[in-house]
């Protein structure tokens, strides 16, 4: 049994545990990546629970800043699939940051 969603998978276990230990403004490059896949997907949680995202207990590393929570919220509601393409995205674009 897995605690944490996105130890579901190995790929996407990687791209968070690596966006975790980039720094900020790579981790809001990501976060838009994953945002726009999202939307491309039609995932749209505008209307969502985002709003109240802050109300409960942070817990998690993400929590504690509200747009790379939101990205993984939008990332938690892909299809496992699309989940995969977007951490190898994350993966690949978290190599391109490191290179410059």
């Amino acid at each position: 049994m897995y605690k944490r969603w996105y130890d579901v998978d190995p790929t996407v276990s990687l791209a968070v545990s690596l966006m975790r230990n980039a720094n900020i403004m790579t981790q809001y490059k990501c976060a838009d990546l994953i945002v726009n896949k999202s939307k491309e997907n039609g995932i749209d949680l505008a209307d969502n629970i985002l709003t109240d995202a802050f109300t409960y207990v942070l817990r998690r590393w993400y929590d504690t800043d509200q747009k790379i929570a939101e990205a993984f919220e939008y990332l938690k509601c892909l299809p496992l699939e699309v989940q995969k393409e977007v951490a190898l995205e994350i993966i690949n674009l978290l190599q391109e940051e490191e290179v410059k």
